[in-house]
């Protein structure tokens, strides 16, 4: 898919959700400026988060909730140096907990999230600021 502005990344995003479960396991990729958090932001609003969705840059992690999946978990992992630092803030405990997760910059959590976990990978196309590929990767398995 692609995407010519934030709107339509947000739409994707949306689209997406409706094939999302309650347990499912979300990594989105992409460079500084991509759109994860637009992409995200469209998830959230088609499981109607009413809690405004932002990068938790700082903190980790936000939880909204849902009437459609009770618990979402939206990380960013962008400041976190070592898998080490991860777990020890209690990361795989939200990998079993029950609600949704949605990680930007999953790079670091790749060897320990699940095979089934689904992959989106988002890119700014040449040198137009406002024009992204979107592309569902599928899972491992």
């Amino acid at each position: 898919m692609i995407s010519r502005s934030a709107e339509e990344t947000r739409k994707f995003g949306e689209d997406f959700a409706d094939g999302l479960t309650k347990n499912d396991i979300v990594s989105v990729y992409g460079q500084l400026g991509a759109g994860k958090t637009q992409f995200i932001k469209g998830i959230c609003s088609r499981l109607g988060v009413k809690q405004v969705v932002n990068s938790p840059t700082f903190i980790i992690v936000n939880e909204y909730s849902s009437p459609m999946m009770e618990r979402i978990f939206h990380f960013d992992l962008y400041r976190i140096k070592t898998l080490g630092e991860l777990l020890d803030i209690g990361f795989k405990d939200y990998l079993n907990a029950y609600g949704l997760i949605l990680i930007e910059w999953p790079e670091l959590v790749e060897s320990i999230l699940p095979d089934n976990t689904k992959r989106v990978h988002i890119s700014n196309q040449s040198n137009k600021v406002n024009l992204r590929e979107i592309i569902y990767a599928g899972t491992k398995n």
